[in-house]
């Protein structure tokens, strides 16, 4: 529940009945009672003295005094001077005073006045009033509704009273609260914009709030600064005392960055039982016993306490004193400006602008950013990287805060954990999110800042194909999709290969693994969803995407096989819509005729290649090269064609049609012809072609087709002059018979060989 809005008779009578009925039957029964006992007895005081009658000593019953023109404000009630010594604060606490001037109105208990014990009466009456939930932060305040301050507070509104429950003046808000707001929804108030509060701890030095833990650590647990407050009843006992009673019930201070300052709580007496608006203190009185609680508060803690207030109870129960600017300002004013502030303060650190809401208990805002916010819990400036940190921390784009800045880590570092994620700041990339998810736990795996990627320099991006995200650190990005989940893509060759693919809108898409080293001659590698990148120090980083080339060459054990690393791109519209690729010792070319094939390094290749390659005479590889062959020998196919070596011959071609089919019919290198010694030349007589051969020649002609010639005949007929000669081109093969007699026909003869004639013509 929260506080009610206008005290219960246990806590807050009626105006009315403060200002008539109590006044009159208390002051008449009173005066005439203590003034026979005073003057018959003579008692004497807790301190030896003898305490004269009240009527002596009560202040007259007249309206506060209002300041002429040019006079200040306040000027009234004199100023007195605030004593020092123990035995001053002693003497002031206890002798009889002049309370301060008020508003027409009786003194509630004219018996009490300065600081004094609890009689049993006056105790009992006390606990009435209190009832269960004590007073609160502007308890005060609300039962003085009839004050000239009240007044002012209505000429000040500018909204409508409907509006005033949910209006709020910009900036960082907050909330106090007390036991009058059990089970509250912290995480909800966090939520709506709630960044701090104040939770009441104690009050005088008998009530302990039997909800301050609850509240205390459930607003902590929220991702709220917060801190206690002590609601004063400064005559009941003195400031030291129930300074000391605060702080042994939850009223302390560390420098933490997320507890703020104790409060005191100073205001108007919501009590009958302690007399008048102050509490039947003097000026000088209450300076003093707020001092005292003040300078018990800073060796108990080593914090000065915050003040709330409001400015017309410090005009009226401290005269206007100057002498608290040092302690932060804690201003009520139910208005939609602060207003006026109490003599001495330049500026206020929170206001409590609504009693109502928008928040729980009362609302309040923080009269600077976030950063200002932490550095007043801290008790002292930011660092860099606190500052930085809190200042991103301000929107709460990870949620609610689990602890405050720490700093000191790698190159001077500082990192902030929330609810949803950190926020990590140094000195070379600024502050920037780490968000709750799957790149956020890639990168707490590799070991955060202290990995190779370093710091974040950006934060968590998505929208990208896919409904990827990415992250970008000093050593490098993680990406994420849901078919590859998070992986790395750390700077160097690798990544500015797959940035100039265009990332992960290039052929290769997203990575699915991270980069993995080690490899032969000491390369990387790393895969995408469409291929990979591999890198070498001799040949840089070059990416080969699936499909045939990369199936050949992986087929052929990728780097570690014959074509070694890649050394370019794959690269299309080739002859026939086809792609080749090069690689440290060969290529890989595809048509969709052929399919992919690798020509390596070496005499073959450099013959293809002499050749133009695919748009040459023999097109496109059909096979890879073959070794093995007679006398050590390879080969490889191609759409027109082959390529044979041998270290006796060399690379030679034999084009696809009549003479290699005719050699290819003679047991191609294992025949009678042996290995090619040379290419195929055409532009002979009659249209005709020849290619040479280990063991002789092939002739072609349109007229003959093609003819092998070898040995002695073949001999006889180029000392005749070849096909240019009286014979002309041969017209079948060379035969022989067992009696050792060979012959070969020609276009105009014939030509025999025997071993004991050698070639004849016939």
């Amino acid at each position: 529940m929260n506080k009610p809005k206008r005290k219960n008779k246990s806590l807050q009578p009626e105006r009315g009945q403060r200002a008539r009925v109590m006044p009159v039957l208390m002051a008449a029964c009173t005066a005439a009672v203590v003034g026979v006992l005073g003057s018959l007895l003579a008692v004497p005081s807790a301190t030896g003295s003898v305490l004269p009658s009240p009527a002596a000593t009560a202040s007259p019953e007249t309206s506060r005094t209002v300041p002429h023109h040019g006079t200040s404000e306040g000027s009234a009630l004199p100023t007195e001077a605030v004593p020092t010594g123990a035995a001053e604060v002693e003497a002031s606490a206890t002798a009889p005073a002049t309370p301060a001037p008020e508003s027409p109105e009786a003194n509630p208990n004219p018996a009490r006045w300065g600081v004094m014990p609890l009689s049993s009466a006056d105790a009992a009456a006390l606990a009435v009033e209190m009832g269960q939930g004590g007073a609160y932060m502007g308890a005060g305040l609300r039962a003085v509704s009839s004050d000239a301050e009240d007044a002012s507070v209505a000429d000040r509104r500018t909204i409508s009273a409907e509006a005033y429950n949910t209006w709020k003046p910009p900036g960082i808000q907050g909330v106090d609260v007390s036991s009058w707001q059990p089970g509250i929804d912290w995480d909800g108030q966090f939520n709506q914009g709630a960044r701090f509060a104040y939770v009441k701890a104690t009050e005088g030095t008998t009530y302990t709030n039997p909800e301050y833990h609850n509240q205390y650590n459930g607003s902590r647990s929220a991702g709220m600064i917060r801190g206690a407050y002590h609601f004063a009843t400064p005559s009941t006992s003195s400031g030291a005392d129930q300074a000391r009673y605060f702080v042994s019930r939850g009223g302390g201070w560390s420098a933490d960055g997320i507890t703020l300052p104790p409060l005191l709580d100073i205001e108007y007496n919501p009590y009958q039982a302690l007399g008048n608006t102050c509490y039947n203190m003097s000026a000088t009185q209450m300076v003093t016993w707020i001092r005292d609680f003040s300078n018990t508060m800073v060796a108990l803690t080593g914090r000065k306490p915050a003040i709330y207030t409001t400015t017309d109870w410090w005009k009226t129960c401290t005269a206007n004193n100057g002498g608290f600017s040092d302690h932060p300002l804690h201003l009520a004013s139910y208005a939609t400006s602060p207003g006026t502030l109490p003599n001495g303060w330049s500026a206020y650190s929170i206001w409590q602008y609504s009693p109502e809401g928008p928040y729980v208990g009362d609302s309040n805002v923080w009269n600077g950013t976030y950063s200002q916010l932490k550095a007043f819990a801290y008790g002292r400036p930011l660092s860099a990287g606190e500052h930085a940190v809190s200042t991103l921390a301000e929107a709460m784009p990870l949620g609610a805060p689990l602890y405050s800045t720490v700093c000191g880590i790698r190159d001077n570092g500082c990192y902030q954990g929330f609810r949803n994620g950190e926020i990590l700041w140094s000195p070379a990339t600024g502050a920037h999110t780490s968000r709750a998810g799957a790149i956020r736990s890639l990168y707490r795996q590799m070991g955060a800042e202290n990995s190779l990627l370093g710091y974040p320099t950006s934060g968590e991006q998505c929208g990208l194909r896919d409904g990827g995200c990415y992250q970008m650190f000093q050593g490098g990005a993680i990406l994420w999709s849901f078919k590859t989940g998070a992986q790395l893509s750390r700077h160097g060759a690798i990544r500015e290969a797959w940035a100039a693919g265009n990332f992960e809108n290039g052929a290769l898409g997203y990575p699915t693994g991270n980069e993995i080293c080690g490899l032969r001659d000491n390369g990387c590698y790393q895969s995408y969803q469409h291929g990979q990148i591999h890198w070498s120090p001799k040949t840089g980083a070059h990416p080969t995407r699936n499909g045939a080339i990369r199936s050949t060459w992986a087929a052929g054990g990728y780097e570690s096989g014959v074509l070694g690393y890649p050394t370019g791109s794959e690269s299309c519209g080739l002859k026939d819509g086809g792609c080749s690729q090069a690689f440290q010792n060969g290529q890989v070319h595809w048509s969709n005729a052929t399919g992919a094939y690798a020509t390596r390094g070496g005499a073959i290749r450099s013959l293809w290649l002499a050749l133009k390659s695919e748009n040459g005479v023999l097109g496109y590889p059909l096979s890879s090269e073959i070794c093995g062959l007679k006398d050590s020998g390879c080969y490889q196919s191609f759409q027109h064609g082959q390529i044979h070596w041998s270290a006796g011959t060399g690379a030679q071609p034999t084009r696809n049609g009549a003479i290699r089919n005719e050699w290819a019919g003679s047991g191609y290198e294992n025949g009678v012809l042996g290995f090619p010694t040379g290419p195929e030349t055409c532009g002979l007589r009659d249209n005709g072609c020849y290619q040479s051969f280990q063991g002789g020649q092939i002739h072609w002609s349109p007229a003959t087709g093609a003819q092998p010639t070898k040995g002695a005949i073949s001999a006889h007929w180029a000392q005749s002059g070849w096909e240019n000669g009286p014979l002309g081109y041969p017209t079948g093969r060379e035969t022989c018979s067992a009696g050792n007699e060979c012959t070969q026909t020609f276009q105009r003869g014939t030509l025999t060989w025997t071993p004991t004639t050698g070639v004849t013509r016939r």
